[in-house]
């Protein structure tokens, strides 16, 4: 799996309400319309400055608090591929890899907002920043998760079993 894209900066400790208020998934279920309000607790305007391609980077435990799933929809309706973290709330993990969003442990801090990534995680982990010519190597992700997260999560790797 092969990433390209530009580095959209978060701290620690981003709990699922920060990602997509709760108060939303009463509003929609829909990804195309969750994708408008990403984000909106920490900056109101973050959503509309999403570009394709556009990776999250963020500090230690992202995806605490809540185990809502809305929090990863949100995040795939925008086009977020992957989120870099240095750790990840289990649940959060969980389910960004059954929904098929590429959650990747590495050291960030060297990251900075709008920094140019290549990343590459399969059987290992690298992300090369393309604006300052850094490699970061950081934890490969599961053998038995690989499958799931390239069929796109895990309702269409068994669609693709049966």
């Amino acid at each position: 799996m092969k990433i390209n894209g530009r580095a959209r900066l978060f701290g620690d400790d981003i709990n699922t309400d920060y990602i997509i208020t709760s108060r939303r998934k009463r509003e929609s279920l829909d990804p195309a319309v969750l994708r408008n309000f990403l984000f909106e607790e920490i900056d109101p305007h973050f959503a509309a400055t999403i570009e394709p391609g556009d990776v999250i980077a963020a500090g230690k435990n992202f995806g605490c608090g809540s185990a809502m799933e809305v929090a990863v929809t949100a995040v795939r309706g925008a086009g977020i591929a992957a989120v870099l973290a240095r750790s990840f709330a289990r649940t959060y993990y969980r389910n960004a890899v059954n929904n098929g969003l590429y959650p990747l442990i590495c050291d960030t801090s060297r990251i900075r907002e709008g920094d140019r990534l290549s990343i590459t995680a399969d059987d290992r982990l690298r992300v090369e920043n393309l604006s300052t010519g850094e490699v970061i190597e950081g934890e490969p992700l599961p053998p038995a998760l690989l499958p799931i997260l390239h069929a796109g999560g895990l309702v269409q790797y068994l669609r693709a079993r049966r």
